[in-house]
């Protein structure tokens, strides 16, 4: 299975396209799962400038703009769905700050699922390395993004395999990021090459019983890659390792 969970239109203040545009050129590149997963302040504070207002003067209608989003990926979802499988997500920010962490008792449970990132800074982050607790809050099947999770693992003084083996039974999968785009400056993230040629992590993840999970975290259609989304797919195949929503 092709499956792509990690991208972002113009609903992220870092992307830039219709959501429509991104959906037509994941169907031309051959994905058979596409998650669309725009940022949650991105959505929930609506417009840059409410983003970059003082928090006194802006109007707090944040879940009813996540709705309004939910809404309309849905139409996107139910437009293509004799082509493609489409999963309507959210990326969830922790970094602690009123502007970018999700607010507190924010429903987002009616989504399929959830991206984390920050999860491993710790006390930067509202999660504050509790992993399962936030998850729980999130109420939806979760992923944690483009995070190395064995360094993660490591600080908090577990062993892999044991966190992993929570992180399976808890129903929450790992993100390979694939990024390699003019947006993130064509880098590639150092714990995902890591795994990739680390057999002794791979064996890990698959005595676990963790998912993983492809994403390209796309912000702009014209640099799109869905080859190097397939090819990661297959890697994680054929090392006997299953992928989220398989």
């Amino acid at each position: 299975m092709i499956q792509d969970l990690h991208s972002h239109t113009y609903y992220s203040f870092c992307g830039g396209d219709k959501p429509e545009e991104i959906v037509e050129a994941a169907i031309a590149g051959g994905i058979e799962v596409f998650g669309i997963t725009d940022h949650n302040y991105g959505i929930g504070n609506g417009r840059r400038n409410v983003f970059a207002a003082s928090k006194v003067n802006v109007a707090d209608d944040y879940e009813g703009t996540l709705l309004r989003y939910f809404d309309h990926i849905n139409l996107i979802k139910e437009k293509y769905a004799n082509d493609i499988r489409i999963l309507r997500g959210i990326e969830i920010a922790t970094l602690k700050g009123e502007r970018y962490a999700l607010p507190d008792n924010t429903d987002i449970s009616f989504f399929d699922y959830c991206l984390i990132e920050h999860i491993d800074l710790m006390e930067d982050s509202i999660a504050n390395g509790e992993l399962f607790l936030f998850a729980k809050r999130c109420g939806c099947p979760v992923g944690i993004a483009h995070t190395d999770m064995f360094s993660f693992i490591a600080k908090l003084g577990e062993e892999p395999i044991n966190y992993f083996k929570r992180m399976a039974q808890a129903n929450i999968f790992w993100e390979m990021n694939v990024s390699y785009d003019s947006i993130h400056n064509y880098r590639q993230h150092a714990y995902m090459l890591e795994f990739f040629g680390n057999q002794e992590q791979q064996k890990i993840i698959r005595a676990s019983g963790v998912r993983l999970s492809v994403g390209f975290d796309g912000h702009r259609v014209q640099d799109y890659l869905p080859e190097r989304v397939a090819e990661y797919c297959r890697k994680i195949t054929e090392k006997g390792i299953k992928l989220a929503f398989e």
